[in-house]
């Protein structure tokens, strides 16, 4: 016999009921669960809802959905997540982002999580409270009865009214310039230099209609939506994984090389070939993959490097190598403190590279170059965020990057910084 599933309303229904079963005064968790009809879409069901904050996550391997709205408890920092997800069940996920200076995080155990993997769909609500799980039933009660019903996604309709760019191409070429002639003193090995993109349109623009063309765009990408509240939210279509912890075995990699890819696959397979064989990219790779080893160290036995291979995205191609290890002692906001940010996103030497961008770099990177990713007792992850939007009020701000070594042309990459800013920007209405 199959298992019954419900529709969205009828699972709410569901929920409500067996909160009213909840009586306990004292503190403590429960996470309440049904499995839901497929076909139906998350996203547009989440752009709907009141609440905030909300969070949309889809693995880059695509064999996972996340729609959570809501949250139970804040936490301002990983570490403060990482000691209150010791007492949650194991499987239990925190979720947020780290800023690019990780001091200042954002992270939520949500209230609801709608969630698609291989063994089907299925809404969980979730109670917990250090004083009286009765009284947060009752809130949790009142916020099922506040959801609304899924409506089609909006559109990104809107004038755009302002581009701003910085720095601008003659200021970009002076900061290669500058940091060339650190790398060339000994200064430095590599920076990485990123520039912004400000377009400010007539009215505020949904970043779900962004999220939903990325995902059509943009595969194996982390697509990512993290609303902070009504005015403010971040869109993100990353290649990058930050790290894997499944138990004490870490996964990380170096993505550092980068090359476009011509929609035809004949000069797309060309184009990577050449990547793997060109000397200034490869060397950019090593980098990377050598400052996370030589990071890792301390924290983790058994390191193993994968052989170079490419990522292939929509538009660009990257170089990576896999990297894997034992923790030594299980500590998420050890891996941060290590891995965030790797040279590919800032340099090497890392304080170097991030003391000379602190000098020559005006714009706030802000969530560009952190993390996004959830923890848990079992697992946790977190990709580079990369590829990212910044929707405040009328403005998005795009962000792109590009690393500086020893023979970058400022040209070069300065078009590499466009490339990267195109996977998003190409899907507003510009």
């Amino acid at each position: 016999m199959g298992v019954f599933v419900y529709s969205l309303p009828a699972a709410c229904a569901a929920l409500l009921a067996q909160l009213t079963q909840i009586n306990s005064p004292a503190a403590g968790y429960r996470a309440l669960t049904v499995p839901l009809e497929s076909g139906q879409d998350s996203l547009a069901w989440l752009s709907a809802q009141p609440h905030r904050p909300q969070l949309w996550w889809q693995h880059r391997n695509g064999r996972e959905q996340v729609a959570l709205c809501g949250a139970v408890q804040r936490y301002s920092t990983l570490h403060q997540a990482e000691l209150a997800s010791r007492h949650l069940p194991a499987n239990w996920r925190i979720w947020g982002a780290n800023r690019f200076e990780a001091a200042n995080s954002f992270f939520f155990l949500p209230r609801l999580m709608w969630r698609r993997d291989r063994s089907g769909e299925r809404l969980t609500l979730f109670i917990a409270s250090d004083l009286s799980l009765r009284e947060d039933a009752l809130a949790a009660a009142r916020f099922l009865r506040d959801l609304l019903p899924s409506r089609p996604l909006p559109t990104m309709q809107g004038t755009l009214q302002q581009r701003l760019r910085q720095p601008e191409a003659p200021e970009w070429r002076r900061r290669v310039a500058t940091a060339l002639a650190d790398i060339a003193a000994g200064e430095i090995e590599k920076v990485v230099l990123a520039r912004t993109m400000d377009l400010v349109w007539d009215r505020p623009l949904p970043p779900e209609a962004l999220l939903a063309a990325s995902r059509r765009a943009n595969p194996h990408s982390y697509q990512i939506m993290l609303r902070f509240d009504n005015d403010s939210a971040l869109v993100c279509a990353s290649p990058e994984r930050l790290w894997l912890r499944q138990q004490n075995t870490l996964l990380t990699e170096a993505l550092a090389g980068t090359v476009a890819r011509a929609a035809d696959p004949l000069h797309a397979h060309q184009q990577a070939q050449w990547l793997l064989e060109d000397a200034k990219n490869r060397h950019e790779n090593a980098l990377v993959m050598e400052d996370i080893c030589q990071r890792l160290q301390e924290i983790v036995s058994g390191l193993e490097v994968m052989p170079v291979d490419v990522v292939r995205l929509r538009n660009l191609q990257h170089l990576r190598r896999r990297i894997r290890g034992e923790l030594r002692n299980r500590s998420d906001a050890r891996c941060l403190q290590r891995l965030q940010p790797t040279a590919a996103v800032a340099g090497l030497p890392r304080a170097a590279a991030r003391a000379f961008l602190q000098r020559h770099e005006t714009a706030d990177r802000d969530w560009y170059a952190g993390s996004v990713g959830f923890i848990s007792r079992q697992k946790s992850e977190f990709c580079v965020t990369l590829r990212c939007a910044l929707f405040k009020g009328q403005s998005v701000r795009l962000y792109g990057g590009a690393g500086i070594v020893a023979g970058s042309d400022a040209t070069l990459e300065w078009q590499e910084t466009e490339n990267k800013m195109a996977a998003l920007a190409a899907l507003l209405p510009c």
